[in-house]
């Protein structure tokens, strides 16, 4: 079965990882490296998003489509990335998200 693992930044976190010294997070960044390693053969893609203030929103509904720059709605929390991974089950993906070493919430959608 094919999921997406959304990764998803809390402001706390970002704070968090702003006030690490190089060392701190350059531990956390490998970390992260080191996660994408051990699940390589589970994952079909994987990409970091650029920051939520450079979304671009188009909304639908109701007449002309209306485009504004940033995200549908401000938020404490933004998906900072994702990886597709297929994997016998959804616990096998849970398990994928339970090791997650960096933002504090996965997301786990199955992909239709």
């Amino acid at each position: 079965m094919k999921y997406v693992l959304m990764f998803v930044e809390t402001e706390e976190f970002a704070k968090r990882l702003e006030a690490m010294d190089g060392l701190e997070r350059e531990a956390a960044y490998e970390a992260v490296v080191r996660w994408f390693a051990e699940n390589s053969g589970k994952i079909t893609h994987h990409m970091h998003l650029a920051p939520a203030h450079t979304a671009t929103t188009v909304s639908l509904g109701g007449g002309e489509p209306v485009v504004t720059d940033g995200p549908f709605v401000e938020g404490k929390e933004v998906v900072s990335g994702y990886a597709e991974v297929e994997v016998a089950d959804l616990d096998e993906a849970l398990k994928m998200a339970r090791s997650w070493p960096a933002c504090p919430i996965v997301e786990i959608r199955p992909v239709a």
